[in-house]
């Protein structure tokens, strides 16, 4: 077991209810851990059947911030969605 899947397997032995992330980064972050770890193939099957879970929920609580994000943004653009166009960027040719 390498040392992210210790720490993963050690951190996440949780209750079935596991605590909502603070932040979208956060969750990212939580998630991107789980992958590491499960494509690691170390962790025995319980552990990753519970980190599955775990990345389920985190998914989408990750899906609902960025849905909430876009309605924001859709709102401060007056309900029309504007395609964003980073400056210096060009246009054309």
């Amino acid at each position: 077991m390498t040392p992210v899947d210790q720490s993963y397997a050690t951190a996440h032995r949780m209750a079935p209810s596991a605590q909502p992330p603070k932040d979208f980064e956060s969750a990212l972050a939580e998630l991107e851990a789980i992958v590491v770890s499960m494509e690691g193939g170390q962790l025995p099957l319980r552990e990753s059947l519970a980190a599955y879970k775990r990345g389920a929920e985190l998914v989408a609580f990750c899906q609902a911030a960025l849905k909430d994000a876009q309605q924001e943004i859709e709102i401060l653009e007056d309900g029309v969605l504007k395609p964003f166009t980073p400056e210096g960027a060009d246009n054309g040719a």
